[in-house]
């Protein structure tokens, strides 16, 4: 137990709300953080559900959505190791405002709303650290809603499998390499769209020679190529 504790220390000192914390101050939240184990797709909490506490992300990814009432989702975020998750609620006390479920084997710290309330009290600097978190989540927010509203379907694929080949990509004869993540519902989730328009764009950047698919192993021959996709002028 010692051994975990220890580990939930070096887990809370890695989230930027509590970067500021002295070794005693987490060993205090370590003490009280409550692990949570979750299988993939497994829900951690959904959306109008009351909110006891916040979550500090130790293994695995969580993803944060919207759900409409016709069941189709849209991904606000995908968070992993070292992310805090559901603050606002904490502070409002409002229910939780979207849903979280997990994307792969997920362990997650729970910290019950009272005590962190209680840190927040006595460290201010840590509500201020919990407003910049905030504020930093409202930009990418503001972001999803210019990109849903302003942009097609096909600049959103393009400038998704931009980014995810300048973070993950392998460069290679061929191009850049990379793996899609899940299923091309799982990606239409992202994007604010549905399957079919996901799979029909993708089908045209492989016939346009700025993509190539295997499975989901995907290279990008020019990566400059698909960037001008993302040209306002084109």
């Amino acid at each position: 137990m010692a051994e975990s504790r220890a580990e939930f220390r070096r887990t809370l000192a890695r989230v930027a709300i509590f970067s500021s914390l002295t070794d005693s101050e987490l060993h205090f939240l370590a003490e009280r953080a409550v692990p949570r184990h979750f299988a993939p797709r497994e829900m951690v909490f959904g959306e109008g559900e009351p909110c006891a506490g916040l979550y500090v992300v130790e293994r695995g990814n969580i993803r944060i959505f919207k759900s409409s009432a016709g069941g189709r989702e849209q991904v606000l975020s995908i968070d992993g190791p070292g992310s805090s998750i559901a603050e606002v609620p904490v502070f409002d006390g409002g229910n939780y405002p979207a849903s979280g479920a997990a994307v792969d084997h997920a362990t997650l710290l729970f910290v019950g709303k009272r005590d962190f309330q209680a840190l927040c009290l006595a460290h201010p600097e840590v509500a201020l650290k919990v407003l910049r978190v905030v504020g930093e989540r409202l930009r990418r927010l503001v972001g999803i809603i210019e990109e849903l509203s302003f942009t097609t379907v096909r600049h959103r694929l393009a400038s998704f499998l931009v980014r995810l080949a300048q973070r993950e990509g392998t460069a290679s004869a061929a191009g850049l390499e990379f793996s899609l993540p899940g299923s091309n519902q799982e990606l239409a989730a992202q994007l604010g769209t549905v399957r079919e328009l996901v799979s029909r764009n993708l089908s045209r950047l492989q016939a346009e020679g700025l993509l190539k698919l295997e499975g989901r192993r995907a290279v990008i021959p020019d990566l400059k190529a698909l960037e001008a996709e993302l040209d306002p002028a084109e």
